[in-house]
């Protein structure tokens, strides 16, 4: 309350509050705020805690997808009907077990390795098992050692390493990761290889990371600019509520740029950032993609997602187009020249996908290109 010794007046009898009384008027909603919090009111500000049951887990992440998930109508996925699939399935009486089998089941189907879930336990990744058979068909020790000539050098970068292909005079690139905080390491690697007459640079496995690092690596073997594909974040309920299209092109440096062939080599694990690398370095003419398809999977993730038993997920929250307006999500990137390892060739001691790539470059560029 303000009292009369807090109330002056002007001169045309304006009622004017002094220092005094709003120093009181703040202490009084202060207290208030305290009370309120001391209370547990603070339920009015947060919300009640939601229900830990497991029909409310199931509703809480089918929704969440529903409302947010970027790619039911790219990838062909009626979420709808797989809510009327699984949900009679679910009850209170579940364990968390029980409960895990049916919702990966159900994740499944979008075949998005961008979508993934941990229990705590364990770690699941939405069609992830085709990508990671190809773990078994890829061996570095055996490339390394039967078609590299010498020792492969490391660079400051990890997974990023080079060396001489054997008997050749062709340059070989490994490139694991786009997770590297160096990308420029590159220029000086194609500068070593001036005088070679093509370069293999290598992605299978490759893990992803950042579009911007893949750029980056991409630019040293640039004929020029060329615009390859836009990104579009959902930002709505409906299916097709996307934002303005962000359309990105390829860089290109003259001073820098590797012009003669490049093979670029692939398995089903070349993944994400690993792919928008190939959409760069599938627009330049000199450039060929040998191996098997790619994983299909280009989207941005969400934040982390949390249900009330403790489980997080993310899923894909974009769709990557290419200028004609397709999409490459859940197809991959299908190679120029199919090849593909199997476990028996590499405990045969054969990269078949190698391999292939030096038939390639002896029979479309002539034997004194591959040859030194």
């Amino acid at each position: 309350m303000v009292t009369n010794q807090q109330v002056l007046r002007n001169e045309k009898g304006q009622l004017l509050i002094t220092h005094s009384a709003i120093s009181m008027v703040k202490n009084f909603l202060y207290l208030i705020v305290i009370s309120f919090l001391s209370f547990g009111c603070e339920e009015t500000f947060l919300g009640e805690a939601e229900p830990n049951s497991p029909t409310n887990n199931f509703e809480i992440l089918w929704n969440d997808f529903d409302q947010h998930y970027s790619l039911f109508e790219v990838r062909g996925i009626n979420w709808k009907q797989l809510y009327q699939n699984y949900r009679p399935q679910v009850t209170d009486k579940l364990s968390n077990e029980e409960l895990w089998e049916i919702v990966t089941e159900m994740v499944e189907h979008l075949d998005d390795s961008h979508t993934t879930l941990y229990n705590g336990n364990t770690r699941y990744k939405s069609g992830y098992a085709l990508n990671g058979q190809s773990t078994a068909e890829f061996s570095a020790d055996l490339l390394i050692s039967k078609y590299i000539d010498s020792k492969i050098e490391e660079t400051s970068e990890d997974e990023l390493l080079f060396g001489q292909v054997k008997d050749k005079n062709v340059g070989y690139i490994y490139l694991g990761s786009m997770g590297g905080s160096n990308p420029s390491v590159i220029d000086e690697i194609v500068k070593k290889f001036d005088n070679t007459e093509a370069i293999i640079l290598d992605i299978r496995q490759n893990s992803g990371g950042e579009d911007r690092y893949s750029a980056r690596i991409a630019q040293a073997f640039s004929d020029g600019v060329h615009e390859i594909y836009s990104v579009q974040t959902r930002n709505g309920r409906g299916y097709n509520d996307f934002d303005e299209k962000n359309i990105y092109h390829t860089q290109f440096d003259s001073n820098h740029s590797y012009t003669k062939p490049v093979i670029v080599l692939t398995d089903r694990k070349t993944i994400s950032a690993g792919e928008v690398f190939l959409l760069h370095m599938k627009a330049f003419e000199h450039v060929t993609q040998i191996g098997d398809t790619t994983a299909g999977d280009f989207s941005t993730v969400s934040n982390m997602r949390f249900l009330p038993n403790g489980w997080r997920y993310v899923y894909s929250i974009q769709q990557f187009l290419l200028p004609n307006g397709e999409s490459l999500d859940g197809i991959g990137h299908v190679p120029d020249v199919y090849a593909k390892n199997t476990v028996a060739s590499i405990n045969g001691q054969s990269d078949l996908v190698f391999e292939e790539a030096l038939r390639y470059l002896t029979e479309e560029y002539g034997q004194s290109n591959c040859n030194q």
